[in-house]
Formats: structure tokens, C-alpha cells, sequence
């Protein structure tokens, strides 16, 4: 709940941005305008988001939203984004796809990646939904991905820290064995931080056993966007 209320109200503030924006790029081409409201409200993007997401700030979405090139490169990584989401999508249409900004929010559950009650192995189910993601990866080389894992909110605090961060790692580790490179990745552990669904029931502390992926632009998808490319 607080991450859609936070959304919608970034989404005020940069519909404002964008309409104070409009006058000055009026004839510009579509490139151009796209670029002109990123450089406009990214920067209000990322405050209030990252004002308002709390434990989730620290997480996928807070790192994608922190990630905002703006300007043209920011236009030109944005609709290269696009093209993945949607291919990420196509591949696993159960996994939530998430664009923001300049990056990609994907959050791999229940029906994606699920792991069992207090285990940090990959079930073949999750082995499966992952090796529909290693093409998609691999077709876009120049993204870094970080892999955010969660528990439920049985156990201790300590415990699960440490057994969300070997659930991120266990899916590091599955994509690094399908041949991407280790170096795109980088692994978090959340613990019981910022639950999808209630921790109530059987059904609701399935879904948080889960990870969550940002993929951003690394540091040549950025260069080669402020060159043109």
C-alpha cells in the first residue's frame, strides 16, 4: 500500500513538472520532450519516493528510482527499458514488471520464484521461471541487476536477514551457472522487510518468500545514451 500511494503521488508531481515543462519543448521532437520531463521531475521523482517508501526505499524500487539519468540519455535508456520490460513479461506473465523511470522494478513471487518455509533452495519450478529470464538478460548485456531477497515474518529478525540474503544469492549464483556475467550482479538481503501480502496465512507468507530484482542502466548503457547512441 504505501508503495502505490507513494507512486501516485509522484505521479502528481510530475504530471505538474511535465505541464510547466510542455511550453519549453513545444517543438521539440518526441525525444526531446520525453527528456525534457525526465530532467524536469526525476529529481521530484526520487524525493518523494524515497521520502516515502520507508523500508521499501531501500529495496528494488528505492534503487531503480535512485538510478534517474534524466535529460536525453535518460530518454534514449528509457526506451531501451521498454523493450525489455516487455520482453521480461512476455517470458514470465505471472512476474509483476514494473517500469519506473529510467529502470526496471520485477518482483518474482509466488508464481515465479517461491522458495519453501525456512529453505534458501531453489525449487525446479523457480529453476524453470529463471532460465525464461537468462535470454532476456542476455540480450541486454549493458544492465546491471540487483536481486533483493525476502522471508516471511516467522523467525527471528537476525535469521532471516541472513536467509534472505542466501535466497538472493542461490538465484546470483543459478544465472551466473547460465553463463551471465557474476559482475551484473549484487545481492541484498531484506528479511521480513516490506511484505507483498499478509504474513496471516499460509498463501500470504508464500508470496513474501520471494525476490525482487532493479535493473538499471550500468555505466556504458549511460555513456553510449549521452552520446546519442
Amino acid at each position: 500500500m504505501r508503495k502505490k500511494i507513494a507512486i501516485g503521488l509522484s505521479v502528481l508531481i510530475l504530471s505538474s513538472s511535465a505541464f510547466t515543462s510542455c511550453k519549453a519543448v513545444k517543438n521539440s521532437n518526441k525525444t526531446q520532450r520525453g527528456a525534457a520531463i525526465g530532467a524536469a521531475g526525476g529529481a521530484v521523482l526520487g524525493a518523494v519516493l524515497g521520502n516515502n517508501l520507508g523500508k521499501g526505499g531501500k529495496g528494488a524500487l528505492g534503487a531503480v528510482i535512485g538510478g534517474v539519468v534524466g535529460g536525453v540519455a535518460g530518454g534514449l535508456i528509457g526506451r531501451k527499458m521498454d523493450k525489455q520490460a516487455r520482453e521480461i513479461q512476455e517470458q514470465l506473465p505471472g512476474a509483476e514488471v514494473e517500469r519506473v523511470g529510467e529502470g526496471i522494478h520485477l518482483v518474482l513471487g509466488e508464481n515465479a520464484v517461491r522458495f519453501d518455509f525456512n529453505k534458501a533452495t531453489l525449487t525446479s519450478a523457480a529453476k524453470a521461471n529463471l532460465d525464461k529470464l537468462v535470454p532476456v538478460f542476455k540480450n541486454y548485456p549493458d544492465t546491471d541487476i540487483k536481486i533483493y531477497g525476502y522471508t516471511d515474518s516467522k523467525g527471528a529478525d537476525d535469521y532471516n536477514l541472513n536467509l534472505s540474503e542466501q535466497r538472493a544469492g542461490a538465484v546470483k549464483n543459478y544465472l551466473a551457472g547460465k553463463g551471465l556475467s557474476s559482475s551484473r550482479f549484487s545481492i541484498l538481503g531484506m528479511g521480513e522487510a516490506d511484505p507483498i501480502d499478509t504474513n496471516d496465512t499460509d498463501a500470504g507468507r508464500g508470496k513474501n518468500r520471494r525476490v525482487e530484482f532493479a535493473i538499471l542502466a550500468n555505466d556504458k548503457m549511460i555513456e553510449d545514451a549521452k552520446n546519442g547512441n
